[in-house]
């Protein structure tokens, strides 16, 4: 792991967060429409089963609009050492 992925705003995390934000949303809408049409335990079962997929597509969307707008900042100069000065 290198220093810079640490501070990366795309992270493990993140790409936690999107995925389970997008099924969550999923199920929640499935939940929604199966309840109006009367079987709310279909519509959640197939909100959750749209909903991997979309968490997918949310990722790789995230993630690749990330690595086409990527700008590296230049890196601070390092302190040398007492031994390097001599």
């Amino acid at each position: 792991m290198t220093p810079d992925a640490a501070s990366s705003p795309h992270s493990l995390a993140t790409a936690s967060g999107l995925l389970l934000g997008a099924l969550g949303a999923a199920m929640a809408i499935g939940f929604l429409v199966g309840w109006a049409a009367g079987g709310w335990q279909i519509g959640l079962l197939v909100g959750a089963v749209a909903g991997i997929p979309l968490g997918v597509a949310t990722v790789y969307l995230v993630y690749s609009r990330a690595e086409e707008t990527h700008v590296s900042l230049p890196r601070a100069p390092r302190a040398q050492d007492d031994e390097d000065s001599w």
